[in-house]
């Protein structure tokens, strides 16, 4: 077959942005999140164990707003990827696969995630008592 005649293999201009196809680039997306929010983690921790004056910049540099933007969206990321990831279990399973489902699903996914983040934001301000 000549280099003409070859079929070419469909491009993302060919294919509708669909719901299913925004979380599973979205899920991605927030893995290399996660691997590149964990340098701040690290960061933060080297600079506990380098001593007082090290943690306090460090400290300085996360209470920051840019720094606590990067740690909502980290954690964001965090809890989008273990709910898509559990979805992604249960199609493993072979569950979930009507499209419908997979609508609704991916909507919960989305939703939990919120819930998650700012529930987890709110107990880390102290906002909800969870007891002493």
């Amino acid at each position: 077959m000549s280099k003409k005649n070859r079929p070419l293999s469909p491009h993302l201009q060919i294919y509708r942005l669909q719901w299913t196809m925004l979380l599973s680039i979205s899920h991605r997306i927030t893995g290399v999140a996660l691997a590149l929010g964990s340098m701040l983690l690290i960061y933060w921790l080297a600079a506990a164990a380098s001593g007082p004056d090290a943690f306090k910049t460090a400290q300085s540099v996360i209470a920051s707003l840019p720094g606590r933007l990067l740690l909502f969206g980290w954690s964001f990321a965090l809890f989008y990827h273990l709910c898509n990831g559990i979805r992604h279990l249960f199609w493993d399973a072979g569950y979930g696969y009507e499209l419908a489902t997979a609508y609704r699903s991916g909507l919960t996914v989305l939703v939990v995630s919120l819930v998650l983040t700012l529930g987890a934001w709110a107990a880390g301000y102290g906002l909800l008592p969870l007891g002493n």
